[in-house]
This record gives structure tokens, sequence and C-alpha cells, in this order.
């Protein structure tokens, strides 16, 4: 375990996703996440300010993309794509600009990505098994800022998306209550913790549900109290069924 905790920063400018992430990666002791960004400029500005050991970039976020950020970035650090994109001039132009690696959401596990994310600083970076049949069984980044010179293996070709995924198809889960538990949340408190996990704010959910704000908190202070977690970001994790090993369920 190295002396310090890995320094991650997480780019996507989906707040459950960004949560998501978060929750998962700080509840691993050798890792922290020093800073989120909603798209590829706040990516590049963050990491310059917090100079972290690694990056996860999504692809498509609004302003500047992740493809156009990308340069950069990986001028700064490893970087490694997260996203849904799976087209194949899309993963192409992702490793000809320096990405480390590049991952599809659905197609990694919980423990899978910890250890992607673990093995990124030294410079191995997996392949998703839908994208790497498009490039070949390897890849070689031509980027050297970080002395780089291990091939891409797509390491988790055996995961399969039946598999349970660290972060699922988020908004298909939220509208999907068929095969989720309830944890023992009423129906109101069911559809307010769907709009917590949803990126809604207090008052947005107010106005959504046509209660008042306090209404609001007694029912997120319910929602976390059954869950067992005290934060948003726990909650959601919890909720969308990422929480890690080790949380009370």
């Amino acid at each position: 375990m190295p002396d310090r905790p890995l320094r991650v920063l997480v780019a996507d400018d989906n707040p459950v996703v960004r949560a998501g992430l978060t929750a998962l990666l700080d509840t691993h002791p050798d890792i922290t996440v020093v800073a989120q960004a909603t798209n590829g400029e706040e990516a590049v500005d963050r990491a310059r300010r917090h100079r972290p050991d690694v990056a996860l970039l999504d692809v498509r976020m609004p302003g500047t993309d992740g493809l156009t950020a990308l340069p950069e970035l990986a001028a700064l650090c490893p970087v490694m794509m997260l996203t849904y994109s799976t087209e194949p001039e899309v993963v192409t132009e992702a490793l000809r600009r320096g990405a480390t690696g590049y991952l599809v959401h659905g197609e990694f596990t919980a423990p899978e990505l910890i250890e992607a994310v673990r093995n990124l600083r030294k410079g191995h970076g997996p392949i998703s098994p839908t994208v790497s049949t498009s490039l070949g069984v390897s890849y070689e980044p031509s980027h050297e800022s970080h002395d780089r010179t291990s091939q891409l293996q797509p390491s988790m070709a055996q995961s399969s998306k039946t598999r349970p995924s660290y972060v699922p198809r988020l908004r298909r889960r939220i509208l999907n209550h068929a095969n989720r538990p309830s944890f023992g949340l009423s129906s109101r408190e069911v559809e307010v913790m769907d709009l917590i996990a949803s990126g809604m704010n207090n008052r947005q959910i107010a106005a959504t549900c046509f209660i008042s704000e306090k209404t609001v908190k007694n029912h997120i202070n319910h929602i976390f109290a059954k869950l067992h977690t005290s934060t948003r970001s726990e909650a959601i994790a919890h909720w969308l069924g990422t929480t890690p090993e080790g949380w009370p369920r």
C-alpha cells in the first residue's frame, strides 16, 4: 500500500454517477477523491489545483467534453475513460489522445473498478470487452508523459453485462421499483429518495411533490435512518444498489 492514499479526480456531468463513484472510492482507506468536475474544463482546472494521481473522465459532458480535455488532462495524470459511449471511433480517439484505459458503465463490478483505479497509477488500464474487440487485444498509448510503456489489456473481458455492476443504468434503476427493495420506506419516502438520486435539491423536491421544504427534510431524516446512512451520497449509493461491502444494510 502506498505511503499516502491514491488521489482521484472524478469528472462526470451526472450528479448521481459522481456521488456514487465518490461514495464507493472513499470507503477504501488507500483511495481518496480529492476533486470532482462536471465537464472537461473543470476537470483540467481541478487537476491543476489538486494534483490527483489519477482521473476518471466521462466522454460526453456539456461545455468542454472529455475528448477535448483529454490531452491536457492526460499530461497531468493518468486518465481512465469511464463512460456509456461505446462507439469505436470514440474509443480509438480517446486512446490516441492519451487515455490509459476505457471502461463502459455496466461492464464491471465494484471490486473490478477499485482494482482498475489502483492499477491506473502504475500505467495499467483495462479496456471493456464491448470496445476491445474493435481495437484488437491490446493498445499501446503514444502519450509518454508518465512513461507508460506497458500495453493496455482488456483485462475485464470475462466481465458480463449480467453481472452486478457498480454504476447501473441509473435512470432505469431509479424508475424501476419492481426488483428493488424498499428498505422499509413509505411510498412518499420512495418518491423522495428517487428524486434525491436524480440529483434534485430539497427545494426542487418540495416543488415536485407539492410539499414544504421542512416536510422534505423530515422525509430525508427518516430515509437516512432506514438506510443507515448519514449523507446524500451514501443514501444514493445504497438506494441504487452500489453500496460497497462493509456498509450497513
